[in-house]
């Protein structure tokens, strides 16, 4: 009640993270929330509010302003799970820094995510497919598409990028999950610790030997030699490539290939013309979303939308109905492969996007491409709904996805 005893007409505050219950739609509270306008408010899990920005031009607008900050080491920076409540405690490389110091980190590893560097992995990448979708067939005709297809291409092709040992993938796997997953503090720091003292072990040996191929290799040889980087910052900078390297595309590959199977007028296209893989990669990057919450923190205030973010205020800009704004995308909440989908912040905007995002298109986009050409009857085993969703405190994907053919 206010004041005057009248009822408060301000609409209450959703909150954040909601689960999805489609897997390729956000969750019913985040568009009715952008609704009513490109900037309100959602309420965390301990009841703190932080402004949401959900209108297109106005998330790039902040996504490149320097007045919003990526420190996680400020105090108000949001906490939007309860598994990052010592984020403060932890210098992250590239994700937790603003310019100029993230700038050197980003330029010291750009090199090899660059469009020349990806492209002469792509032979490499085809190889893998290839091999794994010929050990799916030799097991069929039915399969876990996670377990099987799309989480070790990933992460077969960031163990080669890095000069991880593949044969490690259980124990590397089995961390990144439980960082991105799990319920307390406590369970995350045991598995952030858990897979620092294994990249601790992993460039001890590579310092000891003759240097081999990978980007650590080069790292060892060329920054941590010579002074440039210490011994923990090239931990951790390890720690987040390999964990977002492939978690993040095994998400996307296995979603995408769940939402095409749902939208068969869109499958056949693609089959139709398999030129339209690469911009329909752009579409599905746009439509799914899969991480749904970029995180900020206000260093002054910002007059946006007709709104004052003070100095101290937390801001979230949820992608899934970011890349859904209908000034920006007629039928948004439409999937269309022949859709220019450009413009799209699934991999962030401004200094801060995706290292790996060139890296990230042409994994799916020979994925894709290649699994519907040799399964051309491949389908669901199971009912749709009966597909496990992930979460929504994490990012967006299936725990599994039963195909047959």
């Amino acid at each position: 009640m206010t004041a005057t005893g009248t009822r408060s007409t301000t609409p209450p505050a959703p909150a954040f993270p909601q689960d999805r219950t489609c897997p390729y739609q956000p969750p019913a509270g985040y568009p009715e929330l952008a609704a009513r306008g490109p900037v309100g408010r959602m309420t965390l899990y301990d009841g703190r509010q932080v402004w949401a920005v959900t209108g297109h031009a106005e998330a790039r607008a902040l996504l490149i302003d320097p007045r919003l900050s990526s420190d996680r080491k400020n105090p108000s920076f949001p906490v939007t799970v309860p598994r990052v409540e010592d984020q403060a405690a932890v210098d992250i490389p590239l994700l937790g820094f603003d310019d100029p110091e993230h700038g050197r980190q980003r330029r010291m590893l750009i090199p090899r995510f660059s469009l020349k560097r990806v492209a002469a992995m792509r032979p490499g990448m085809q190889a893998v497919v290839d091999d794994l979708i010929d050990a799916m067939l030799d097991r069929g005709p039915q399969a876990d598409l996670v377990s099987a297809f799309a989480l070790p291409l990933p992460s077969m092709v960031i163990c080669r990028l890095l000069g991880v040992p593949y044969a490690d993938h259980d124990f590397f796997e089995g961390c990144s999950r439980a960082l991105l997953s799990a319920d307390t503090a406590q369970e995350s720091r045991v598995a952030r610790e858990d897979l620092r003292a294994y990249l601790r072990r992993l460039i001890d040996a590579k310092q000891s030997t003759t240097p081999g191929g990978g980007l650590l290799d080069e790292l060892v040889a060329e920054r941590l030699a010579e002074g440039h980087l210490d011994r923990d910052q090239l931990v951790m900078t390890a720690l987040i490539l390999l964990v977002a390297g492939h978690e993040t595309t095994a998400n996307m590959i296995a979603l995408g290939t769940y939402t095409l199977l749902e939208h068969p007028g869109q499958l056949a296209a693609l089959r139709a013309d398999p030129g339209l893989m690469p911009g329909a990669v752009e579409e599905l990057l746009r439509y799914l979303s899969i991480a749904d919450g970029m995180v900020r923190v206000a260093t002054e205030d910002i007059e946006l939308g007709g709104h004052t973010i003070r100095a101290g205020d937390g801001v979230l800009l949820p992608a899934s109905v970011i890349n859904r704004d209908a000034a920006v995308y007629e039928r948004p909440d439409t999937l269309d492969v022949r859709r220019s989908a450009r413009h799209h912040v699934a991999f962030g905007y401004g200094v801060h996007q995706c290292l790996g995002q060139n890296l990230a298109r042409a994994e799916m986009e020979i994925a894709l491409t290649t699994l519907f050409a040799r399964i051309p009857t491949l389908r669901l085993a199971v009912a749709p709904d009966e597909v496990p969703i992930k979460p929504g405190d994490t990012l967006q994907g299936l725990y599994a996805l039963p195909v047959t053919w």
